[in-house]
Parts: structure tokens; sequence; C-alpha cells
């Protein structure tokens, strides 16, 4: 007799929820989000830009500010490596939220959202440069994101003190950068004898330029405070604005030599991190009233153009030090450097 044919299982179909997933997983990896992102992000600004002229009915500012803000808190958690849906609705039903109870404090606390959200994204978004070319290209793109930044805190109309708003949005700024930062370097032991030293260095450049800033304002003898304030006024009548020093000293030079130096080492990470000196007073070019658009766009400008004189320098110093001599030796440690790391829209973990 013939051994009987075994009967097969009959497969199930995948579940409803299973197949949602399914599709869901297949959305986010597609290029659907990031083509979203960037149509509502167009959107955004163009109704701050309308807020701003002024075209269009009062809520434009606001909705294109919670529009922008919605969708770089999306933009940071997925560099990051974390739930963009979840950050981003969050912080859409936020937006919304404030702009219904339009209470001061309420608007106050976005913006302040706003500054440090877009001040950490603007490092963030950046890649390894080989070249000084590239790497000043970085420290545009970062320059530009947080412009956009700049225009979203505004439409918040917050109700502010103005040094009081500044030193806590750096603040936060810094202690946010370097936490995501702690994770991409691979914690405090991936820093290594040199990059101890230069987060101890950039941390005393910060330290010394903000206490410097304050203690010429409140305690500062009349004769150097009116000479300092002379070389304001003139660089203001002449040149049409003047940069602000710790964009122009720390910021731009960090960001340009971070993203050189994270092409070839990963602490380059840690300089980076540096970069919202830059970043940060970027989104807060628009909050004085006493200051012109033009003036402080130009004011940002300026201090892009100091900063990567002085990164060019830093650069050339570092390359000098710890790298080849010559020409040809150069371009050879050029085609070397080519440590990995994601595309600007990709996570970075």
């Amino acid at each position: 007799m013939s051994s009987p044919v075994p009967r097969r299982r009959a497969t199930r179909p995948p579940s409803l929820a299973n197949r949602v997933q399914s599709r869901l997983r297949g959305v986010a990896v597609s290029t659907l989000p990031l083509a979203v992102g960037c149509l509502g992000l167009l959107g955004g600004l163009a109704a701050l830009v309308a807020a701003m002229v002024p075209v269009g009915p009062d809520w434009l500012g606001g909705a294109g500010a919670v529009a922008v803000v919605s969708i770089y808190s999306w933009a940071l958690a997925a560099r990051t490596g974390g739930r963009p849906v979840v950050f981003g609705t969050l912080t859409l039903a936020l937006g919304v939220a404030v702009l219904v109870a339009d209470e001061p404090v309420l608007r106050t606390g976005a913006a302040v959202m706003t500054c440090v959200v877009s001040a950490v994204l603007a490092v963030m978004a950046t890649v390894p440069a080989v070249t000084f070319r590239a790497a000043a290209r970085e420290a545009v793109v970062a320059v530009l994101v947080a412009g956009v930044g700049a225009l979203a805190t505004v439409g918040f109309e917050p109700v502010i003190t103005l040094a009081r708003f500044e030193y806590a949005t750096l603040g936060l700024a810094v202690l946010g950068a370097f936490g995501v930062v702690f994770r991409l370097g691979a914690g405090l032991h991936g820093l290594g004898r040199r990059g101890i030293v230069i987060v101890l260095g950039g941390a005393a450049v910060l330290a010394v330029t903000l206490a410097y800033a304050e203690l010429l304002r409140r305690y500062g003898t009349p004769g150097l405070v009116a000479t300092l304030l002379a070389c304001v006024h003139w660089s203001r009548e002449h040149l049409g604005a003047f940069p602000r020093p710790i964009e122009s000293v720390l910021g731009i030079p960090a960001l340009a030599w971070g993203c050189h130096m994270r092409a070839r080492r990963r602490q380059g990470w840690w300089v980076c991190a540096f970069g919202v000196a830059a970043t940060a007073p970027v989104t807060q070019a628009l909050l004085n009233p006493a200051i012109s658009l033009e003036e402080s766009g130009l004011s940002v400008l300026y201090g892009v153009v100091v900063g990567l004189v002085l990164g060019f320098v830093v650069i050339r110093v570092d390359l000098a030090l710890t790298g080849p001599r010559g020409s040809r030796a150069r371009r050879a440690e050029e085609a070397a450097a080519i440590r990995p790391e994601p595309t600007r829209t990709a996570a970075l973990q």
C-alpha cells in the first residue's frame, strides 16, 4: 500500500495589523516622508514670509511657525534615530494648542523650543567635509537651516527680555547638542586625549566670550566701553551691521573644523557641537525690534565670513600639526579621508 500523502496546513493570511505595519514600514523607507516634509516646510516658510510683508490673515505667521517647528522636530528625531512620527505629531499638537490659547507665556515657551530645535538640527544636518570648501558649504547649510528657524521663532510673537532669552536658548541648545553628540561619539571614552583638549578648549572659549560680554556690559570702564561701542557704531554705519562675536569666534570655526575633522575622526562631532554657538544666535537674530531685517541678515553674513576665515586658519594649523606636509601629500590625505557617515537625509544611527 502507498503511504498517505501528508496534508499541508493552510497558511493564514496576514492580519490587518500586520498589513498596516508592513505598509507603514514601506512608506517610512520611501522618499514620501521627505517629499511631504519639504512641501510642508516650503508652505510654512511662505506663510512666515507673507506674515512679515504683511499679506494675508493675522494667523498666518503662527500657522507657518507651527508648520516649521513641527517639521524640524520630525527631522531632528529622524536624523538622531528617534521616533519622528511621535515627536512631529506631538510638536504639531502643542503648537496648535499654543495658537488656540494665545497666551504670551505659551507663545514664549514655543519660541524657546523653536530656537533650540532649529539650532540643534542645523548642526545635525551637516555632513563630513574632506576639503575646506566643503566645510564652508556645511557651515552655510547650517546657517540657512537656522535662518528658517529664526523666522519661525518670530512667528510665535514671544514676549521676552532679550538677554535672558538669548542666554536661555543658547544654554539649552548647547545641552541638547552635546546630549546628541554623546550618543554619536560613543560616549566620553570615545573622546581620547585630543577630544578632551578640544572640548575643554571650546568650553573655555564659550565661557570667556559670554563672561567677558556680560562683565563688560555691567562693570566695564567708560573709556573701554566707549571705544568698543565706537567700533560697533562705525561698522553699523559704514558696513551696515556688526558681526556677533560668539558666532564669528567660536560657532562658525567650530562648524567648519568639526565637519572637516569628521571626515577623518569621529571626535569631529564634539567640535561640531560647539556649532550651536553660531546656529543659536542666528535663530535669535530677528528678535531685537531695534535692529532691522537687513541689518540682522548682514550681521549673520559678516559673522559667517569672519568665522570661515578663522576656521580656515584652524584647519590649516591642525593639518600642519597632525597631517602630512606638502601639496601632494595633502592631496593624498584628502583622498584617504573617507570616514563613512550616512547621507544628509538619513539617520545617523
